[in-house]
């Protein structure tokens, strides 16, 4: 069987499976028309991409949890006229790097188009940390986005991003979003999510913005073993059933309103925003490269979007990068 057909077999596999019934191997042979071997084959796949499903002996199949699947359908009629595309795909390596393809590949993209997956098998953070994604339970984003001024005016746009994250955030799901430089969202000293920027392009002409976001909705039982740091999904703080088909284009509404007043304000509209959501303001953090190392009191971000440190009453500036910053916390 080819790769587009297993891919196409396993889409009606997951949606057979979705409801957390219990369905036998004998009954999803028949609808897909292959032997009992084969769906065992399939299952076995589906689970090494991070869905949780039950073998019964003698029984068949369930999912651990019934999840409800991203829908292109659903997600356009939450759409405002005129919105960008959403593309949707079932599995891809990571969504960043599938946009940063489509740019380097000169295909024409509207700005604030946005991709979508159901599971990441090679899911990025900063520092080439491994961003761990599991089927059909969080949400895996990007959104292109162009910048007519160039590489240098994107300085603090991933501090911009997860201002519009935490807000939407706060506004739909009342939650206490705080922030923790330079790109991560945490909700009750845990990680929520990560915002990983890339840029293609010149310092000072137009050059392409990809804006990653990674935000655990409903993480599985059998990912969390595989993740290092603490961290918490939306499910844990919201009582009703998160919908993804809402979130999708909420979240790209809201960064096509936030990048839009960025492009004509930069970063220093933002500073207010992001230190009041400021995970370590006023306590004492260490940032760190991979050749040096800095402890003072954190002090929130300047009109650039750097990290301001205060040592024996001196105040310093730590830009992005390379660099990472720990509390008193894992973080």
């Amino acid at each position: 069987m080819n790769k587009p057909q297993s891919l196409a077999l396993q889409r009606q596999l997951i949606a057979q499976l979705a409801s957390g019934e219990l369905r036998s191997g004998e009954w999803l042979a028949e609808q897909a028309g292959i032997s009992r071997a084969a769906i065992a084959r399939h299952i076995d796949q589906l689970q090494e991409i991070g869905l949780d499903i039950y073998s019964i002996k003698g029984k068949g199949y369930r999912l651990a949890q019934a999840i409800s699947l991203l829908d292109i359908n659903q997600m356009k009629a939450h759409q405002p006229n005129l919105a960008a595309e959403i593309l949707l795909q079932h599995l891809t390596d990571s969504t960043n790097s599938q946009l940063l393809k489509k740019i380097q590949d000169g295909q024409a993209m509207q700005r604030g188009a946005v991709l979508v997956a159901e599971a990441q098998s090679a899911g990025r953070g900063r520092r080439g940390n491994t961003w761990i994604s599991p089927f059909g339970s969080n949400l895996y984003f990007s959104m292109y986005w162009p910048l007519e001024q160039g590489i240098q005016a994107a300085m603090g746009l991933s501090l911009v991003v997860a201002v519009a994250v935490a807000e939407l955030l706060e506004q739909h799901y009342q939650l206490p979003i705080k922030l923790k430089w330079p790109n991560d969202i945490y909700l009750g000293g845990q990680k929520l999510g990560g915002i990983l920027v890339e840029l293609a392009g010149q310092s000072h002409a137009h050059c392409d913005v990809v804006i990653g976001l990674g935000l655990n909705v409903q993480m599985p039982a059998g990912s969390a073993s595989a993740i290092s740091q603490p961290f918490t999904d939306l499910a844990q703080h919201v009582s009703a059933p998160i919908d993804r088909n809402w979130l999708v284009p909420a979240l790209q509404q809201q960064l096509c309103t936030i990048m839009q007043q960025f492009e004509q304000s930069g970063f220093s509209a933002y500073v207010n925003r992001f230190n009041q959501r400021d995970l370590w303001h006023g306590q004492t953090v260490t940032i760190s490269s991979a050749t040096t190392q800095h402890s003072g009191v954190c002090r929130g971000v300047d009109q650039q979007g750097a990290l301001l440190l205060e040592q024996n009453g001196v105040i310093s500036s730590y830009y992005g990068g390379e660099l990472s910053l720990r509390g008193n916390v894992h973080g």
